[in-house]
């Protein structure tokens, strides 16, 4: 019995100091949250237009003209995707597109079409059956993006053209962007971009392409020429979330089952001369391209 009671004052003690301690954390956060909330109050939040306002003396320039599209203040803030889409191409198959839709829409009820051929004298009335399918791609409806700027590179635009190979002048940036008098650091990589003209270099230390992006512009001097170069962030991006729907080509048919009886050439006139007969569904023809059998393309779709 005795043992018992000293059990529970044990029990007990630890109980308080639990108690004392749950309270004391409570405090703690209590604080905390306080300094949070005025912290908050005393802060701006920054806007989408104040993020473009602080990156935009830092971006590449470009020549730009007014071309007298107007769009809604509701549209400022959406990214606006250009698709061009690869569209696999099998043998024996071809895309015909057609300048008007309803002519595309007749052919694809018609379904079947006989098409003659000149096989040679020996067979002057050959004729094949193809099949027309509409075409039809995945496009992309939505698109969310996640954007980082790098801590350790530079994006280095109006380079001078001086007739030189792409690596005699990435070894030159790299030459004058190592030294700390230019206000530059140890150079861990380099890397000509050719969609943009750009290079990207990237240093081993930070601090150094801060530095620089706040500069803006340097000059550079390269052999015996001294030429003023812009410095901008180095952005990348990751997809976060991709939405894709459906999407019919009203203008464009895709032909199959087409059999390797003539020369690709040959075969072309052939479906291209039948096709623009008005008398069998057809119409006047805008593009059209034929795969072999034995062969694969790839069509690449844009925007109508």
């Amino acid at each position: 019995s005795q043992e018992l009671c000293i059990a529970l004052e044990q029990d007990l003690v630890k109980l308080q100091m639990f108690k004392k301690a749950v309270e004391q954390r409570t405090r703690e956060l209590r604080k905390e949250g306080e300094l949070i909330r005025e912290n908050l109050k005393q802060e701006r939040p920054l806007s989408i237009a104040d993020e473009v306002t602080c990156s935009v003396g830092a971006l590449p320039e470009k020549s730009m003209v007014f071309k007298g599209l107007v769009t809604s203040k509701e549209d400022m803030n959406k990214l606006m995707l250009i698709p061009r889409i690869h569209y696999p191409l099998l043998g024996g198959s071809a895309l015909i597109t057609f300048e008007k839709a309803e002519v595309a829409q007749r052919i694809l009820e018609m379904k079947e079409h006989v098409v003659e051929l000149t096989c040679g004298e020996e067979l002057d009335h050959c004729r094949v059956r193809v099949q027309a399918v509409p075409v039809e791609l995945l496009m992309p409806s939505a698109l969310e993006m996640g954007l980082t700027q790098s801590s350790r590179s530079i994006l280095v635009s109006d380079l001078p053209s001086l007739g030189i190979p792409q690596e005699a002048l990435l070894d030159k940036l790299e030459l004058f962007f190592s030294k700390t008098k230019n206000g530059g650091g140890e150079v861990e990589s380099r890397e000509f971009l050719d969609d943009s003209g750009q290079v990207m270099l990237t240093f081993s230390e930070d601090g150094v392409a801060e530095q620089l992006i706040e500069r803006g512009h340097i000059q550079v001097f390269i052999g015996k020429g001294k030429y003023e170069v812009k410095i901008s962030p180095c952005m990348s991006g990751n997809i976060t979330d991709l939405q894709l729907q459906t999407s019919s080509c009203p203008r464009t048919v895709l032909l199959t089952g087409i059999p390797d009886v003539l020369d690709e050439e040959s075969m072309r006139d052939a479906l291209e001369i039948h096709f623009q007969k008005g008398s069998l569904g057809g119409g006047e023809v805008d593009t059209l391209d034929y795969v072999p059998l034995g062969q694969v393309g790839v069509a690449v779709f844009t925007e109508d």
